[in-house]
């Protein structure tokens, strides 16, 4: 559909010159991507919830939790150390700051790359107090050498460090609060083993429910006093991916393109427009995703193919097609993985209006 075609089709007064709105340094950026964008820590801070109570859905997640806390509370010691995984967006670093906010006490934030050597680790360690918790994402990328010196940290709340080199080095121990970390991270199977087994609380967090979605969008329209009625929401909604971060960015998309475009009240014909502006469409897919079915499709007969030929024909990087384009694609069943290599199903065949029927597996 060409642009200059959105104004008439939802009641807008517009032009395709106007549709141009401060997207262009956002553009290199995939709209649906999970992972966060450089500007959006400030609006991350402003929409995190700061109690259980306020944290929307992982119902059963939260339920576990309510009952650790109460225990470690009563017993007046800091909650087990805590293991989250799951897909990049879902809320691992918000249940870490509810926790902390839930306890009472602070917490500390860095991530697996940043500590690149054992004394950044007793950095971060010895300036804890009691009861605080080291929140620590992408866990899994911690080096080795800073790996093995968490362990008694963990265990016995000491830090042994080597001050020196050769005859003349000697080990110091340090004593540590008793503090609580809690590792994040989206690939659980690249965490150790014996690191993981050192958690005393392991949780998976899953993909939202559409309706869970439309709360946590209302939520943060009311924080960003945004005007959008209930239809406008489940269209956010159903295009979000069943991810929070996702939805919560094409709310402010939305929201740009209504205060140009409009009087800044987020209609139902208001949503559309901006997504399809977006290119974003019912089901969540971006034209990324549609171009790498139809690369799929059209190159390989819908498969199979092995990753590399299709990394290769897509212009793309394995990694970032294992990673990124495989996992939603697959959920929603239009592509499968299967000895021979990747294939495309009916249902892709079918969102893309394609004559085929595809591979049944």
């Amino acid at each position: 559909m060409r642009l200059d075609c959105f104004g008439h089709k939802y009641g807008l007064a517009m032009t395709a010159n106007e549709f141009m709105i401060d997207n262009t340094s956002k553009s290199k950026e995939r709209v649906v991507a999970a992972k966060p964008e450089k500007d959006e820590e400030q609006f991350d801070l402003t929409l995190r919830p700061k109690t259980l109570k306020d944290y929307i859905g992982q119902e059963k997640i939260k339920e576990h939790l309510r009952i650790f806390l109460g225990a470690a509370k009563k017993r007046k010691e800091p909650i087990e150390h805590v293991l989250v995984y799951g897909p990049p967006g879902l809320g691992k670093t918000t249940l870490a700051h509810v926790l902390a906010h839930e306890m009472g006490v602070q917490i500390k934030v860095t991530s697996g790359p940043a500590i690149e050597r054992a004394g950044d680790l007793a950095s971060l360690l010895t300036n804890l107090a009691n009861n605080d918790i080291l929140f620590i994402d992408e866990i899994h990328r911690l080096p080795r050498i800073v790996e093995e010196v968490l362990y008694p940290s963990m265990e016995d709340f000491r830090f042994d460090i080597v001050l020196g080199k050769g005859p003349g080095a000697r080990s110091v121990r340090l004593d540590l609060p008793h503090f609580t970390l809690i590792g994040a991270t989206t690939r659980i199977g690249l965490v150790s083993a014996p690191l993981r087994d050192r958690f005393g609380i392991t949780m998976r967090l899953d993909y939202y429910e559409t309706e869970e979605v439309e709360k946590i969008i209302t939520r943060s329209a009311k924080i960003l006093t945004i005007k959008i009625n209930d239809e406008a929401v489940k269209e956010i909604a159903n295009r979000a991916r069943r991810t929070p971060r996702i939805a919560n960015r094409l709310l402010r998309r939305v929201r740009d393109f209504a205060e140009v475009k409009g009087d800044g009240a987020v209609t139902i014909g208001v949503a559309k427009a901006a997504l399809d502006v977006l290119e974003v469409d019912s089901l969540g897919l971006d034209r990324n995703d549609r171009n790498f079915l139809l690369t799929l499709i059209e190159k390989f007969r819908g498969g199979p193919v092995g990753v590399s030929s299709l990394a290769a024909a897509a212009s793309e990087e394995e990694d970032t097609i294992e990673d990124i384009y495989e996992p939603y694609l697959m959920r929603l069943g239009m592509l499968a993985r299967t000895p021979k290599g990747r294939v495309a199903t009916p249902l892709a065949y079918e969102h893309l209006g394609i004559k085929g029927e595809g591979k049944l597996l």
